[in-house]
């Protein structure tokens, strides 16, 4: 029995399948662990959370930020375009069953026996292993639950920019969220820098790529995580993992092995530019 974790497929169901065939998937005995983002951009959201779905305890998947916006959609909030790739989601005869298997789906895995961890953006300097898990078991009872809409009215919002423990409620949950599911560089205090996209050497002066501040608490752990694409997958810090190869961008599509950490990868099959919004 193998696990492969498998980078951000947004949709790019025809991809998956390769990646699935040349790694000889079988999910009778193999598992997949899936870094998030399965929707938007691509062409086949619809058909990737129906697959994901449809493979059981074979399959598990953390949230990203378009799967979180997804659900911001489906319950009447943040905006979408006409033409929109969500929409056959939002209009499925299925969608129902979907949207609540989608919200039930952890931010935060672990593979105690293999020693990982995985989540789809990152972590704040501030937070060490127990504290992530704590942050992200309390907003998934939330969203599990009958809160659900009033969590998701709340997180279009890039404030507060910076942990404290003594945050509540709402704004607490929201940067929980904003860190597990987008944070990507920080400033030296921690402040996070939300709208950065682009390479490790054009990052903004004096701030740090979330796994690279020299106060990181979480330190020693290994970590996989997908969300920045632009890494192409290469990070030079140990026991970091980046597996977003940019499959949406026309790049390619990454399984990594767990047991041995070999990566395999299959090229996309069409270079999609989204117009989408995201949290």
């Amino acid at each position: 029995m193998s696990t492969y974790a498998i980078g951000d497929i947004q949709g790019c169901h025809e991809e998956l399948q390769a990646l699935l065939e040349k790694i000889q998937f079988d999910r009778n005995k193999d598992r997949l662990w899936l870094t998030g983002d399965l929707v938007n951009r691509g062409n086949y959201s619809l058909e990737v959370l129906r697959f994901v779905k449809s493979l059981g305890d074979s399959a598990q998947t953390v949230l990203g930020n378009h799967d979180i916006h997804l659900l911001g959609l489906a319950y009447g909030y943040g905006q979408h375009l006409p033409e929109h790739d969500l929409i056959p989601i939002l209009e499925a005869p299925d969608r129902e069953v979907l949207l609540d298997w989608l919200r039930c789906q952890p931010l935060l895995l672990e593979h105690k026996a293999l020693g990982y961890m995985m989540i789809h953006a990152g972590f704040p300097p501030q937070w060490d292993t127990d504290t992530a898990r704590r942050c992200a078991e309390e907003v998934e009872s939330v969203l599990r639950g009958d809160n659900c809409t009033a969590l998701l009215r709340q997180l279009y919002d890039d404030q507060p920019d910076c942990w404290d423990e003594a945050l509540k409620s709402y704004e607490r949950y929201r940067f929980i969220i904003n860190c597990l599911t987008r944070i990507r560089v920080c400033d030296k205090n921690g402040h996070l820098n939300l709208h950065y996209k682009d390479t490790l050497d054009k990052r903004p002066p004096d701030s740090f790529a979330w796994f690279n501040h020299p106060q990181r608490q979480s330190k020693g752990q290994k970590i996989i995580f997908g969300h920045w694409a632009a890494l192409e997958g290469m990070v030079d810090e140990p026991n970091i993992f980046a597996i977003d190869t940019g499959c949406c961008w026309g790049r390619e599509l990454t399984a990594m092995r767990l047991e041995d950490q070999q990566r395999f990868s299959v090229p996309s099959q069409t270079n999609v530019f989204s117009r989408a919004a995201s949290i």
